[in-house]
């Protein structure tokens, strides 16, 4: 078979999803990128059992069809240090040969028989539950709520982002039982009650994805599986098994003490004051009083402390917390408002922290940070 290609249109979809390819793979066909032609159409599929993305292409100059699976690396690689100029590929699939053409010279590398490559999930249709997103509702759901999974071998279920279905909203939510995100999209009525744990890696592969997608989103999931079907791209994944644990159950909503501040001025605050924290801990103490906040750290092994007085907005009764600096900083990174509000009750029970204003019509942001002792 035989196509004619830009090589820089060729790379572009090579590397979106040469991301899905392990370092480490269990069968040495899956170091390959599957070219599958059919006519005009080139479909390139990219796997590591778990995920399967596949890209589309349509080409001017075609001929044949066939499937032949090619070393990854030697062609991205190669890929990378071409100009942007016609490509021509003379794919033999007897030998297994590929003969690259280009302007000023010739390429040869040897593929793998294409049969040889495992076959694309599928989602069982009596147990497929569907829905069309808006790219940008699924965009921000999984930028919300992606830096909030976890990294726990002996809970799976929490190394992903759990995404809810009901009549009324469509919800996502991460923790690694230190922090809490929830991010709810009231706007989004999905009619119907399902859910699925999506893990980090597709998550991060759909985020490095979306913002090229100009089109609704098709969401297809059953027990086992999910497909995303995008313009150019299709990703399916493996889902994590098992049962998320309650969320609901750990917001509490009756916080007695509510602070409102700026969010970069806190921000800001913080990753100047955390330089300070004791290393083991990143302990950092706000204090607050009246209208005033106190972010402090120290680390008495070496003899180093910071303080920075802030103005704030406070409802309450005089409160001292402490909180892990960088999940804190993680969390007020995360929004793009201007200002937060800390619902707080005591020292020794989760905050949560909402934006005070609403950044994008229908949604709602809820976050919860655990405190962690001050006499640390």
């Amino acid at each position: 078979m035989k196509f004619v290609v830009s090589s820089s249109d060729l790379l572009n979809h090579l590397q979106s999803i040469s991301r899905v390819i392990s370092s480490k793979n269990t069968l040495p066909i899956l170091d390959n990128f599957l070219f599958n032609l059919d006519q005009k159409q080139l479909e390139i599929t990219a796997s590591d059992l778990e995920s399967t993305f596949v890209t589309r292409m349509t080409l001017e100059n075609a001929s044949d069809s066939g499937s032949i699976a090619i070393p990854a690396k030697i062609l991205l690689d190669t890929l990378k240090e071409f100009p942007d100029q016609p490509l021509t590929f003379d794919i033999s699939l007897d030998n297994l040969s590929v003969v690259i053409i280009s302007a000023n010279g010739q390429f040869n590398i040897v593929g793998q028989n294409g049969i040889d490559f495992p076959q694309i999930p599928s989602v069982k249709t009596d147990k497929k539950t569907s829905l069309r997103l808006n790219y940008e509702v699924l965009l921000r759901g999984i930028n919300k709520t992606l830096f909030a999974t976890a990294d726990d071998e002996l809970r799976p279920v929490m190394n992903g982002i759990f995404i809810e279905l009901t009549d009324n909203s469509l919800t996502f939510v991460a923790s690694d039982a230190h922090k809490l995100v929830r991010y709810r999209r009231d706007d989004i009525k999905p009619k119907t009650n399902a859910s699925f744990i999506l893990p980090k890696k597709p998550a991060s592969l759909l985020k490095n994805i979306l913002p090229k997608e100009t089109n609704d989103i098709l969401v297809e999931f059953d027990d086992k599986n999910a497909i995303f079907s995008l313009t150019d791209y299709t990703l399916v994944c493996r889902l994590v098994e098992g049962a998320y644990p309650s969320y609901s159950a750990v917001i509490r909503t009756d916080s007695p003490n509510t602070l409102t501040i700026g969010r970069l001025d806190l921000y800001n605050s913080l990753r100047r004051v955390s330089v300070f924290a004791n290393q083991a801990s990143s302990l950092v103490k706000l204090t607050i009083a009246g209208n005033e906040i106190t972010v402090s750290a120290q680390d008495l092994d070496f003899s180093i402390s910071a303080y920075e007085r802030l103005n704030c907005q406070y409802e309450g009764e005089d409160l001292e917390i402490g909180f892990k600096s960088p999940f804190l900083i993680e969390i007020l990174g995360s929004l793009s408002v201007s200002d937060v509000i800390f619902k707080l009750s005591d020292p020794s029970r989760a905050g949560i922290i909402v934006p005070a204003e609403t950044e994008v019509e229908g949604e709602d942001i809820l976050m919860l940070l655990m405190p962690m002792m001050i006499n640390i």
